[in-house]
């Protein structure tokens, strides 16, 4: 095993090697994210739509087709990032022991994983540009503040990302991994804004669903796609950013922990 703490720009070959494997299936990972949305968007954009027409949002009415276009991107870079980094990953470690290979060369411990983390932010990068596509075809998006959302998406990638590598270095076995998707990820999905506002939750529900990162990534890309950027969007990317750091470093423990005997 590599000495503890060395780390470089090598991590760069551990995106390279997930990244050829990418594109060898690609056509199958595009499919996912652009078809997720617009059933979505089909189901509840027209379909909830038509009897929701507007909903408060930040003392106004919007557009509820522009009220949960936002949600789906955040909620793809969400699912796409904590899956890598779980399943994918757990796959990589345990089942095709590429963890060892890689382990075997001059590549350290913490490259590996931090190349497998911006690898996961990666994949979140690519479908919030694919989803955007498909919520600025259904006019849920609006210009120039939607060309930020991919460096925001690739940012919440990363938090979210770091959290599924945490996950990955304590969870025994494949099958575990239904617990954090269960308790963790899916709560998240439902009540972190991306279909209704939280004034509708009771308070100590809705101060819940703010400490969590898919709320602060659904505002922020929100603000983005309504074309404005206030003092609570940039609380909500410091938010992002300190949860990345934390979750990078206990990310980091807890596979050093896993790997290192």
């Amino acid at each position: 095993m590599n000495a503890r703490g060395r780390f470089s720009m090598r991590f760069v070959q551990v995106w390279r090697r997930n990244l050829i494997v990418y594109k060898r299936i690609w056509k199958v990972n595009f499919l996912p994210p652009m078809l997720e949305p617009i059933f979505y968007l089909t189901a509840f954009g027209l379909g909830l739509g038509s009897l929701v027409k507007t909903v408060p949002y930040q003392g106004e009415q919007v557009d509820y087709m522009s009220f949960i276009a936002p949600g789906l991107i955040a909620s793809a870079v969400m699912w796409q990032s904590f899956f890598e980094t779980t399943f994918a990953s757990f796959v990589r470690m345990f089942y095709q022991k590429t963890f060892d290979a890689m382990l075997s060369t001059p590549l350290t411990l913490e490259e590996v994983i931090i190349g497998e983390i911006v690898w996961g932010a990666t994949k979140a990068f690519i479908a919030s540009i694919l989803v955007l596509c498909v919520v600025a075809a259904f006019g849920g998006a609006h210009l120039p503040g939607a060309l930020l959302v991919p460096p925001v998406a690739f940012l919440g990638g990363l938090a979210f990302a770091c959290a599924g590598m945490c996950f990955t270095g304590v969870t025994p076995s494949i099958d575990m991994f239904n617990l954090p998707m269960f308790l963790f990820i899916t709560p998240m999905f439902l009540f972190s804004g991306t279909f209704f506002p939280l004034d509708n939750l009771p308070a100590w529900a809705g101060l819940a669903a703010k400490i969590t990162p898919l709320y602060h990534l659904t505002s922020l890309i929100r603000e983005l796609c309504l074309g404005r950027l206030g003092a609570d969007a940039w609380l909500s990317l410091a938010y992002l950013a300190a949860f990345t750091a934390l979750a990078a470093a206990l990310s980091l423990r807890a596979m050093r922990r896993r790997l290192v005997r």
